[in-house]
């Protein structure tokens, strides 16, 4: 691999307002912009065909989520969201919109479906669209949106989200450590991104009083992975990855916890023991 330059360009002067993200050697480009300023903003690029990323909380299950569509004119898009706002199962806040010389309606149509689908198996986000449309495209064309797909991942995880990052799997050197009490039986391991709980793993059948009150984030991550389904009747549906082991232990175990402490290996061994 080699290195990639990217350049972000702060156009208000502040973190808060329309960031443009590029990246050398590539004609595509990301625009990244907060809900009250669609209205306001006028960038021409973003009044052109592409694709963005609306990024929120699902209305029913208050899961963090992400809308992935295409327009021929994402602004004017973008203000369909924000009219329709009350009839849509998400609440966004932030936009990222991706956009290239050489997008048409076919193209952008492709990537949405590439995009869709390469979220749904990365599982960080409640995924919200439901239809994508099937394109074909020829060998050649197929080939350099599969590139702007790679460098479109890049710049978006730049930009603070990690949508389209794939969850370390675990392999021959993993180290597995478990969970257990209060009914709760849970495999995982540490990663560079935190923790991943492993599918089938088995939380507890009781919450402890003081958990909300103690442990707020905590709490609130356990209800929001029941009601998105990631936990079903106790049990993790697919592989989860949280920030860190003890916002896993404390949501599999129902009650404040030190992962460091509670996540043990087949010895005993605490996970603090490993931290170096």
């Amino acid at each position: 691999m080699f290195g990639k330059k990217v350049e972000m360009f702060l156009v208000n002067g502040s973190a808060e307002g329309l960031i443009i993200a590029e990246m050398s050697n590539w004609n595509g480009k990301a625009f990244k912009l907060q809900r009250p300023d669609v209205g306001v903003c006028d960038e021409d690029e973003l009044s052109c065909v592409g694709v963005y990323f609306l990024f929120g909380q699902a209305k029913e299950s208050g899961a963090s989520c992400v809308y992935i569509g295409e327009a021929e004119d994402v602004k004017y898009r973008l203000q369909q969201h924000i009219g329709n706002a009350a009839k849509e199962p998400f609440e966004w806040n932030t936009a990222v919109c991706f956009f290239g010389k050489d997008l048409n309606k076919a193209s952008v149509r492709f990537l949405e479906d590439r995009f869709v689908k390469i979220a749904r198996e990365c599982g960080r986000y409640e995924v919200i669209t439901k239809n994508t449309f099937q394109t074909t495209l020829k060998r050649s064309d197929q080939s350099s949106m599969e590139e702007f797909i790679a460098n479109a991942a890049i710049l978006i995880h730049a930009l603070g989200y990690d949508v389209l990052v794939p969850q370390q799997k675990s392999d021959s050197k993993t180290i597995y450590f478990f969970c257990r009490g209060a009914g709760a039986d849970a495999k995982g391991y540490p990663t560079k991104d935190g923790f991943v709980v492993m599918k089938d793993s088995v939380v507890s059948d009781h919450l402890i009083p003081s958990f909300e009150k103690q442990c707020r984030p905590n709490f609130n991550k356990r209800k929001e992975l029941e009601s998105s389904g990631v936990i079903v009747k106790r049990k993790f549906t697919r592989d989860y990855t949280f920030g860190s082991p003890s916002g896993a232990s404390s949501a599999i175990l129902g009650r404040s916890s030190n992962g460091y402490a509670d996540w043990k290996t087949k010895g005993k061994q605490k996970l603090a023991d490993f931290r170096e």
